[in-house]
């Protein structure tokens, strides 16, 4: 929501300004220049990246919009997973699991958590860590550096598509750049006609360089800048898990494992002690 009122301030404080000084809002229309920056910058982003990458970086940008996945109700419902999880494991033994991490989306466990298991990176990162644990003979400090691993390759995947979505915005200025060259050259065929016309053309020319530092700063850099922050915020999802895992791994109780991962949780979402403590009683 805080993306599109962005946007609005951003547009209307330059549509209001160039009002105020005595400017023609009109004057910024002109699409030959939007259709050569706009068209050159769809067609880089082709060129630069797979059908994939694309694809994520639209949802991301729509995700905008939304805000991170993860929240409070979220975490809350996944620290009630490892603590069913954990507490099944001390209770059947560790072997008993194996089933549930095997096939989460048939486990009588994983099914109870809808919004842990429509997080597939999350699921195969706890279940197959969970497989490292029951293979046995792994000590905790590799269990942990494991994790590590995945988790920066997680990240590193998951920041690929507001990494392309800001090298955009770092062309926009040099787009501009082009369009408004191109309208010069226009304005230099058309001397002849006067110095109204040479003045239309090389104020068009300049709208080229105007929207390309604006879709720069504007726009397109800080929206790829909420999109890397939303990554960062959903990749605490993992850190939580980890640090319970590690917790369990280690061989504490799973209330105590479950704390560990609640600690885990960034301020803002982080249930408190006491809304845990129900939380895991409902799991009971």
């Amino acid at each position: 929501m805080f993306v599109i009122i962005g946007i609005v301030v951003v547009l209307v404080s330059i549509v209001g300004g160039l009002t105020i000084a005595g400017g023609n809002p009109l004057s910024l229309i002109v699409p030959a220049e939007y259709i050569i920056i706009g068209g050159a910058a769809i067609g880089s982003l082709l060129i630069a990246n797979p059908l994939p990458i694309l694809k994520k970086i639209i949802s991301g940008a729509i995700g905008t919009i939304k805000g991170p996945k993860v929240n409070k109700a979220a975490y809350i419902e996944l620290l009630q997973l490892l603590y069913e999880l954990f507490q099944f494991a001390k209770r059947e033994g560790l072997i008993a699991i194996e089933s549930h991490i095997e096939n989460p989306e048939q486990s009588s466990i994983f099914s109870k958590y809808p919004t842990f298991l429509a997080n597939k990176p999350a699921v195969e990162f706890l279940t197959d860590t969970l497989k490292v644990v029951l293979s046995g003979g792994v000590p905790a400090h590799d269990l942990e550096e494991l994790m590590d691993i995945d988790i920066e390759n997680i990240l590193e995947e998951e920041q690929v598509p507001s990494q392309s979505l800001q090298t955009l915005a770092e062309a926009f200025p040099g787009l501009g750049i082009v369009a408004a060259v191109m309208g010069i050259i226009v304005t230099m065929a058309s001397v002849a006609e006067g110095a109204e016309a040479v003045g239309h053309h090389v104020a068009s020319a300049l709208v080229g360089t105007f929207l390309g530092v604006l879709m720069c700063y504007g726009i397109i850099g800080p929206t790829a800048s909420i999109m890397n922050k939303i990554v960062q915020k959903e990749m605490k999802y993992f850190q939580v898990i980890k640090a319970a895992l590690l917790a369990f791994a280690k061989g504490a109780p799973a209330s105590v494992a479950v704390e560990y991962g609640r600690r885990s949780i960034d301020p803002e979402n982080r249930p408190s002690f006491q809304e845990t403590e129900q939380a895991i009683k409902q799991a009971r």
